[in-house]
C-alpha cells in the first residue's frame, strides 16, 4: 500500500523482533570517548578523529598526549611540525591551541582556540583519549 509522508503504517510491536542479532557489533570504547567530548571540541572534530589510526584532514588525536609532535604513523605531517621537537603535554598543547602557526611556523594547522577555559576543556578531554 502506498502512503504519504507522515501517514505511513507501522507494524505492531508484536510483529517486530526486539532481540539483537548475531551480526550487531558491540559498541566501541572510542565511541564513548567521542560522546564525552566537550562542546569546545566541536571545532577540532571537523578535522580530527578520536579513533586510533583514523586520520582526517588532521591526524587522529587518540593517545596524542605524551607523544612527540609529528610522530603519529599514517599521517603526513608538515616538516616544520615533524622537526619541531615538541612533546605534547598540557603546556605545549595550551600554547599550540592558542596559535599553531605562531608556535610552529610552517605547520598545516591554522585554527586555534582563543578562550583559555575552552582550551583547558579540550586538553582535559585529550588526556582521556587512551
Amino acid at each position: 500500500m502506498l502512503t504519504a509522508c507522515g501517514s505511513e503504517e507501522r507494524e505492531s510491536a508484536g510483529d517486530q523482533d526486539p532481540s539483537p542479532t548475531a551480526t550487531q557489533a558491540p559498541v566501541k570504547t572510542q565511541a564513548v570517548a567521542a560522546d564525552s567530548a566537550p562542546a569546545a571540541f566541536a571545532t577540532c572534530r571537523s578535522c580530527h578523529s578520536v579513533e586510533p589510526g583514523k586520520h582526517g584532514i588532521g591526524p587522529s588525536l587518540f593517545g596524542i598526549v605524551g607523544t612527540r609532535a609529528g610522530d603519529i604513523s599514517g599521517f603526513n605531517f608538515s616538516p616544520a611540525l615533524r622537526n619541531s621537537g615538541v612533546t605534547w603535554d598540557r603546556q605545549s598543547l595550551d600554547t599550540w591551541l592558542q596559535g599553531p602557526m605562531k608556535m610552529v611556523p610552517g605547520t598545516k594547522m591554522v585554527i586555534g582556540v582563543s578562550d583559555p577555559k575552552k582550551r583547558q576543556e579540550v586538553i582535559d578531554y585529550l588526556e582521556t583519549l587512551k
